[in-house]
């Protein structure tokens, strides 16, 4: 065993206790993909990510991991990945810019205010279904009001599927049918299912919610990769709420976790994906 430099973080939290936890285990040179899977499932996280020295052309590198398996990208663990690299002294920024370098190639990330964090998502596309979805989706959906945008399967990465719902008010009162779920999300090859509804922008714009149930994650407190699938949805519906293709979507509540995502589509369509990090727990673990 190894000891190694560990952290346990709250992102897109404005307070400990609030947004997604995220496992950080910083030294990871030495641990084989096994041992990380390991280590994953042991924290029981809905994701933990492990640092690693970059290639050329990045300033950090970064594997990520559900307690099942491991996921090219995800949004709340890079927007962690950066935040920790900096603390730790992996990276450092004198522009206020990053590269980070996971499974899904190289991502650039912006360090704002108060070590804020937003990280490029990779370009969300919208996937064919394979035959049979839709009834399992109505399954997976039964008695809840759906709003006006069509249900897709979008890919940045992992693939979610989307759903609108009819109001706020839906989906803070969904009650996930999770074995409908798992169903659906196991036949179409997709790491969950994620429900929104715009909202008025007071205090926020868009609220979200993620379901993982074949994953392990019955629902996930705050999702960047689905927020960031949602916001392409949108934009590909020319629907994206908020201020000059920015947003702020919350999610978690449901959950105990109140999280705040800052959501922005720039000019050229990419989904930036941000907000502010915790530090909860700062130790060593021995793996």
């Amino acid at each position: 065993m190894t000891q190694r430099r560990f952290l346990q973080l709250d992102v897109f939290a404005d307070r400990p206790g609030a947004g997604n936890p995220l496992a950080v285990v910083v030294d990871s040179d030495g641990l084989d993909t096994a041992a990380m899977q390991a280590f994953a499932n042991w924290t029981n996280l809905s994701e933990t990510i492990f640092l690693l020295p970059p290639e050329a052309g990045a300033d950090y590198r970064v594997r990520i991991f559900t307690p099942r398996q491991e996921l090219p990208f995800a949004g709340h663990p890079s927007v962690g990945a950066a935040w920790a690299a900096l603390e730790t002294e992996l990276a450092e920024t004198g522009n206020g810019a990053l590269v980070q370098q996971c499974a899904a190639g190289r991502l650039p990330v912006q360090i704002g205010a108060g070590r804020t964090v937003s990280v490029r998502a990779p370009r969300a596309k919208r996937v064919d279904a394979p035959a049979g979805s839709e009834t399992l989706l109505d399954a997976a959906l039964a008695g809840v009001p759906r709003g006006a945008l069509a249900p897709a399967l979008w890919d940045n990465g992992p693939q979610w599927w989307v759903v609108e719902l009819e109001s706020e008010a839906a989906v803070r009162a969904m009650r996930p049918d999770l074995a409908a779920i798992s169903e659906l999300t196991l036949h179409d090859g997709a790491v969950g299912l994620s429900v929104f509804a715009v909202c008025d922008g007071a205090p926020h714009d868009v609220v979200v919610r993620a379901f993982c149930p074949a994953d392990g994650i019955p629902e996930d407190p705050v999702t960047g990769s689905a927020n960031a699938c949602v916001a392409a949805a949108l934009a590909d519906a020319g629907r994206v709420p908020g201020r000059g293709g920015a947003y702020l979507a919350s999610q978690g509540r449901e959950v105990g976790r109140d999280g705040r995502v800052e959501v922005r589509v720039d000019a050229e369509g990419e989904v930036w994906i941000g907000g502010a990090v915790q530090a909860v727990i700062r130790g060593s673990v021995d793996w």
